[in-house]
């Protein structure tokens, strides 16, 4: 998982815990330790795909707008990762060995695709010891 995937996820769960509140992203880049330059792109797509929106000013900031109990973690993390059978072939993988590899590889990402499906926002912050805010 690459590091803006795993930064999307930390950004929508902290800002989806409560919807009403407004995080600045100097704000949420301190809790996660990055930089602001790091994070402004992350939280660029996820406003972009509706999961939050973003203002600027005094007041700016982002906030929630999604749905937590339909949004699940493999839609954050489709916005950041490549999709299945998309990415370039490597070496090796034309062999004999390459290609029993591959196929074990193609179905642990398809077990871990269907787990981070049928895990909501609602549910990891319910059921990760995380407080949750009523919307």
């Amino acid at each position: 998982m690459q590091t803006a995937t795993r930064l999307g996820l930390y950004a929508i769960l902290e800002l989806a815990r409560d919807p009403a509140r407004t995080l600045s992203s100097a704000d949420l880049a301190q809790r996660f330790g990055v930089s602001t330059h790091s994070l402004a792109k992350v939280l660029g797509t996820l406003s972009a795909a509706g999961f939050v929106q973003g203002g600027r000013g005094a007041s700016g900031g982002y906030r929630f707008t999604g749905n937590r109990r339909r949004i699940t973690l493999m839609d954050i993390v489709s916005l950041f990762e490549p999709a299945p059978g998309s990415r370039a072939a490597e070496p090796g993988e034309g062999t004999e060995i390459g290609a029993a590899l591959q196929r074990i590889l193609t179905e642990i990402d398809e077990i871990a695709e269907a787990t981070l499906r049928s895990i909501s926002l609602e549910t990891l912050l319910a059921h990760g010891g995380l407080h949750l805010r009523a919307r």
